[in-house]
């Protein structure tokens, strides 16, 4: 299912930094850095975050930049690394490689062209989360002690679990699959400007008067990432079929209609690969360790970071944030 289809779904409301003082949040961990990669190689020079073998780590430029608007809000961040990738997925990883693929393409015909404009659009475009994107991202954050989950699969799958644990109090994602893997509430828009959005589980489910598994059988029909769902089922019409039949299994016996692997789609999202982990949420930042790790060790120009590490140390250092200092 599309993020349009399910946004049109989800109960979503704004809510201030000021509400959400002192909570732990379960952040999906690709998500919000590849959301910060592309930014920053859309509008930063190259140079500056190319090392002098070619190696390519704006990753810890968006890091440094994200990490303050945690920090600076009191909330603490638990960052969750994905697992191995479904092969009920792999149509989908399949698509997004062909995708860019032909961006990379046009990103050469763009530099050929001599069009600065495109260029800089195409590159964050070509963005992915190569392995060593992963491991520097996951050594700056054990350098400022930020934790780290290492989820079995999907990383929005471990955010949600832990938050129905109330290991923490939301889970961070930009993605509305959340509602699907049973997170109860989740925090959207944590890497964009202004104050976040809640989503809540609970009061989408009694807008469409649906339980968690029939709105996951909407999800279905209407397609996800790992299915392509039923052609001509938008979000309302999945609702009023689920309303009327009761499940998938009888919405599809009464179409006629057959979604392949229906048992372990619906798997996925009701009893998703995860673990039980209770993260150290107590952050005690080494800021001069992490500046040398990012700047001296892999060259990134320190006047794209500096301002970020400041505020991190300042943020560590305040009254009031008990987790901080």
């Amino acid at each position: 299912m599309g993020n349009a289809d399910l946004r049109d779904l989800a109960a979503i409301e704004e809510v201030s930094f000021a509400e959400l003082e002192g909570a732990v949040v379960a952040v999906d961990a690709h998500n919000w850095l590849y959301r910060y990669l592309t930014t920053t190689v859309k509008w930063t020079n190259s140079e500056a975050y190319t090392t002098a073998d070619g190696e390519e780590v704006a990753n810890l430029v968006g890091a440094v930049t994200g990490l303050p608007k945690f920090l600076e809000h009191d909330l603490t961040p638990v960052f969750v690394f994905d697992g191995a990738v479904t092969d009920l997925k792999s149509d989908e990883v399949e698509r997004r490689r062909e995708q860019r693929e032909r961006y990379e393409q046009d990103l050469a015909d763009a530099r050929e062209r001599g069009n600065p404009v495109a260029v800089a659009r195409l590159e964050s475009r070509t963005q992915r989360l190569t392995e060593t994107i992963v491991e520097t991202t996951r050594e700056l954050f054990g350098l400022l002690d930020v934790p780290v989950v290492d989820a079995p699969a999907e990383g929005e799958a471990q955010c949600a679990h832990m938050a129905r644990r109330g290991t923490v109090d939301y889970a961070g994602t930009e993605d509305y699959d959340a509602l699907l893997f049973g997170a109860p509430l989740t925090l959207r828009q944590l890497t964009s400007k202004g104050d976040p959005e809640l989503m809540d589980l609970s009061a989408t489910l009694a807008a469409h008067d649906l339980s968690r598994e029939q709105f996951v059988d909407v999800a279905l029909l209407c397609g996800t990432d790992f299915n392509e769902g039923i052609r001509g089922i938008g979000p309302k019409t999945a609702v009023s079929l689920l309303r009327e039949h009761g499940s998938i299994y009888s919405v599809l016996e009464a179409r006629s209609e057959e979604i392949p692997h229906v048992d372990r789609l619906r798997g996925l999202f009701l009893e998703p690969a995860v673990v039980d982990v209770d993260p150290d949420t107590d952050i005690v930042p080494d800021v001069a360790a992490a500046r040398e790790f990012v700047v001296d060790e892999w060259g990134v120009d320190a006047s794209e970071v500096e301002t970020g590490f400041e505020r991190i140390e300042e943020a560590s250092t305040q009254t009031g944030l008990g987790r901080f200092t």
